[in-house]
C-alpha cells in the first residue's frame, strides 16, 4: 500500500448520489465548515461584546440618573426641612408673643382690681373716720351747750316763777340734753307705759334691758315759798309743804314708773336748775334718802348730761360689739379672698413655670433642628482621583457620572 500524499487525498471515501467523494473533498469540507463555525462565533461574540458594551452605557446612565434624582430629592428635602424650620421658628415666636401679651393682661387686669379693692378700703376708712370726726365735733357742741347752759342759770328764776312755763321749760331742757346726748332711736318722749302711764322721756338700753324712765315734773312751788319767806316760821312750814310735796311726788314715780320687766328698777326725777340740786343735797338729805330707798336718783341739768354720756357710750359700745362683728366677718371674707388670691397666683406661677419648661423644650427641639439643619448644608461633594480609577482597584461606593465619581461625607457636629 502507497503512503502518497497526493494518492491518499485522492483516495475515494463514499459514494453520494453517484458522486465520489475522496478524503480531500472531505477535509476540505469540514475546514470549510469549521471556517464558518468560527465566523458566526466571531460575529456573536463582537455582537454580545456590543450588547454588554449598551448595557453598561445604559446601567452608567440609569446610575446616572438616580443620584441625580437622589441630590434633586436631598435638595428638596433641604429646602422643605429649612421652610418647616422658619414656619415653625414663626409659629413659636407668635405663640411666645401671643403668651406674653396674655400674661401681661392678665397681670395688668389682676393688679387693677387690687387697686380698686383697696382705694375702695382706703375709701371706706377714711368715710369712717369722717363719722367719727362728725360724732367727735357733735360731742364738742355738746359740751359747749353746757357750759352756755352754765351761763344761763341766772335766767331760770324768772322762768320758774310760772308752774305752766316752768313744767314745760324743764320738759325742754330734759329734751335738749337726751336729744343732743342721744342718737335717734335711742329714746322716746311721752311714751305709753302697761299701766297708760306716760313719763316724759324713756331711753332704750342695750342689750335688750328694759328702757330708762325719766321724769321733768319737778314741784317748785314750795321751793320757791321758802326763797319768799320773811320769817323763820315761814322758812319752816315752806320747808316742810316743800318736803311733803317732794315725798309725794317721788312716791308717784316710783309707783307708775317702776314696773318690773318693763322699765330699770330706778327712775331720774330732773331738776332743771343746779342751785336747786345743790340745795336739796345740802339741806334736805332726808328726801334724798327716802328717793334712793324708792330708786328715784334725783339729777341736775350737769348729772343728765353725764348720766346721758355714759349711756352714749355703753350705746356705742354695742354698736362697736356689732360693727367689732361686722368687721370680724369683712375681714374673714378678705383673709379668704386673699387666700383665694393666693392660690390663684400659685396656680398662675405653676402655669408660668410648665410654660417657661415647654418653651425649654421648644428652644431645644429648635436647637435640635438647627443642628441638624447644619449637619445637611455641611454635605460635600468630593470628584475620586483618576490614578485610583486607573489603578484597577474594587469602585469605591458612590454613583457614577461623566465628571467622575461622587462622594457624600456627612460632617457631624457632634
Amino acid at each position: 500500500m502507497t503512503s502518497d500524499p497526493s494518492s491518499l487525498l485522492s483516495h475515494r471515501v463514499a459514494t453520494l448520489h453517484g458522486m465520489d467523494i475522496s478524503l480531500g473533498l472531505s477535509l476540505l469540507c469540514l475546514g470549510g465548515g469549521l471556517m464558518v463555525v468560527l465566523l458566526i462565533a466571531l460575529v456573536a461574540a463582537l455582537r454580545s461584546g456590543a450588547r454588554r458594551q449598551a448595557q453598561t452605557h445604559v446601567d452608567a446612565a440609569r446610575r446616572e440618573a438616580d443620584a441625580q434624582a437622589r441630590l434633586a430629592e436631598l435638595l428638596r428635602s433641604q429646602s422643605e426641612m429649612q421652610g418647616r424650620i422658619a414656619a415653625m421658628t414663626d409659629v413659636f415666636s407668635n405663640r411666645q408673643s401671643e403668651f406674653n401679651r396674655a400674661i401681661n393682661q392678665r397681670l395688668d387686669g389682676m393688679a387693677q382690681r387690687i387697686g380698686t379693692s383697696l382705694s375702695e378700703q382706703t375709701k371706706s376708712t377714711h368715710d369712717n373716720l369722717r363719722h367719727l370726726q362728725e360724732r367727735l365735733a357733735v360731742i364738742d357742741a355738746a359740751q359747749n351747750n353746757i357750759q352756755s347752759l352754765a351761763r344761763d342759770v341766772v335766767g331760770l328764776q324768772a322762768i320758774l316763777s310760772n308752774k305752766q312755763t316752768r313744767g314745760a321749760f324743764g320738759q325742754s331742757r330734759m329734751e335738749t340734753i337726751v336729744a343732743d346726748g342721744l342718737p335717734m332711736g335711742a329714746y322716746e318722749f311721752q311714751a305709753t307705759l302697761s299701766n297708760s302711764s306716760r313719763p316724759d322721756c324713756t331711753i332704750r338700753m342695750p342689750n335688750g334691758s328694759p328702757p330708762l324712765v325719766i321724769d321733768a315734773k319737778f314741784p317748785l312751788e314750795a321751793w320757791n315759798a321758802i326763797r319768799d319767806a320773811e320769817t323763820p316760821e315761814e322758812k319752816k312750814l315752806a320747808s316742810q309743804q316743800f318736803r311733803r310735796d317732794i315725798e309725794v311726788h317721788i312716791k308717784d314715780i316710783s309707783d307708775k314708773y317702776l314696773l318690773r320687766g318693763e322699765t330699770q328698777d330706778m327712775a331720774f326725777l330732773f331738776v332743771p336748775s343746779e342751785s336747786v340740786f345743790a340745795e336739796i343735797h345740802e339741806n334736805f338729805e332726808g328726801v334724798v334718802q327716802k328717793a334712793h330707798k324708792l330708786r328715784v336718783v334725783i339729777v341736775s341739768p350737769s348729772l343728765l348730761m353725764l348720766s346721758i354720756q355714759v349711756i352714749q357710750a355703753v350705746l356705742k359700745d354695742q354698736r362697736m360689739r356689732e360693727q367689732a362683728h361686722l368687721i370680724q366677718g369683712e375681714v374673714v371674707q378678705l383673709m379668704e379672698d386673699l387666700s383665694r388670691l393666693d392660690d390663684r397666683t400659685r396656680k398662675l406661677q405653676s402655669h408660668f413655670l410648665a410654660a417657661q419648661k415647654d418653651v425649654e423644650m421648644i428652644l431645644t427641639s429648635t436647637d435640635k433642628l438647627n443642628r441638624r439643619g447644619a449637619k445637611i448644608e455641611a454635605l460635600e461633594f468630593e470628584a475620586a482621583p483618576d490614578k485610583e480609577r486607573e489603578a484597577g482597584d474594587a469602585p469605591p461606593k458612590g454613583v457614577e457620572s461623566r465628571t467622575g465619581l461622587l462622594k457624600l461625607r456627612v460632617v457631624d457636629d457632634d
